[in-house]
Parts: structure tokens; sequence; C-alpha cells
């Protein structure tokens, strides 16, 4: 897999990536992560994305010219505890379902662990989705993170969503 920095002409792949991911979650009657409708179509998730592209966080790995995972890093997002130090917040991790099982999510996490690296800082935090079966949550931890905080978004009409930070020294 090759990883560049994406632009804001990678914007639609990344929503069709999160797109995809959603209906696979949907199929297998995982709703509560991130509900039922497309990412492309909300408003405040193609802000974000498209906001993560301006600001340079926004990263792409492609297999034949074609986008198979994105990663944006940068500052913590809102809703997460702040941290006691220095670090690089991976903001957002996805990969296309058709390509599971090649490891582009870690390759991906390698690429964020060189930029932390390479910005001088030894903390990576992530945040995820640590309802259901918490397989989100054990996912990173086979990728090294360890789980640092919980957290809940309140969310309107529907219970608050529950997360964990994970966070691994560099």
């Amino acid at each position: 897999m090759r990883i560049r920095r994406a632009g804001q002409n990678d914007v639609p792949a990344v929503l069709a990536l999160l797109d995809g991911a959603t209906e696979w979650l949907v199929a297998r009657g995982w709703t509560d992560q991130w509900g039922t409708s497309p990412h492309s179509t909300s408003p405040r998730r193609v802000e974000q994305i498209t906001a993560f592209a301006a600001d340079g966080g926004l990263w792409v790995g492609t297999l034949d010219d074609q986008v198979v995972g994105a990663l944006a890093v940068g500052a913590a997002l809102d809703y997460v505890p702040p941290a006691t130090e220095p670090e690089l917040y991976v903001r957002l991790l996805v990969t296309d379902r058709a390509s599971a099982g090649q490891n582009l999510g870690g390759t991906l996490l390698d690429h964020a662990r060189e930029l932390a690296r390479a910005g001088g800082v030894r903390l990576l935090r992530v945040d995820c989705f640590a309802g259901g079966d918490q397989a989100l949550v054990r996912y990173y931890e086979r990728q090294g993170f360890t789980r640092d905080v919980e957290f809940a978004v309140p969310r309107v009409n529907a219970p608050d969503w529950p997360g964990q930070v994970l966070a691994q020294r560099l």
C-alpha cells in the first residue's frame, strides 16, 4: 500500500470508505457505532473530513491507485479528555472492508507512529467505539495501544455513545 497526504479531491473517496464501513456494520445489525445513514449525506461529517484534508492531517492509502484506507491525525477532538503531555491523535482510521485481512489499518497506524516520532512526540492516542462486544478496542490493543480513559458522548434521542481512549508510548 502506498500512503500519501490527501487533498480535497480525496474527500469523496474517504467518505465512501466510511459509507462502506457503515453498510458493513448495519448488515451485521451493529448500528450503535455509526447509525444507519451514509456519512456522505451528513453535512457535519462532510465538513469534518474536508477540514481534516484542509489542515494537512488526512492521509490515504492506495492500492493500484484506489483509495483503500484513510488516516487523519492532529489534535484530539473536543469530546476527548485532554492528554497531559504533547501527543499526536488519530482522529480517523478507516479501511475498505473488501480489503480486510491485508493489515491496511496496521500500516496506516505505523505511518501515524512515524509522523509522531518525526514531530518529536512520544505519545500516540486514539479513541474508538467501546460498545457492543468491544472488538474495536481489542483491535487497537493488538496494535500496541493500552486502554487509557473511558468517556461518553451525549446524543439526542439516543443513549450516550460509549468511547474508549487508548494510548501508545513511542
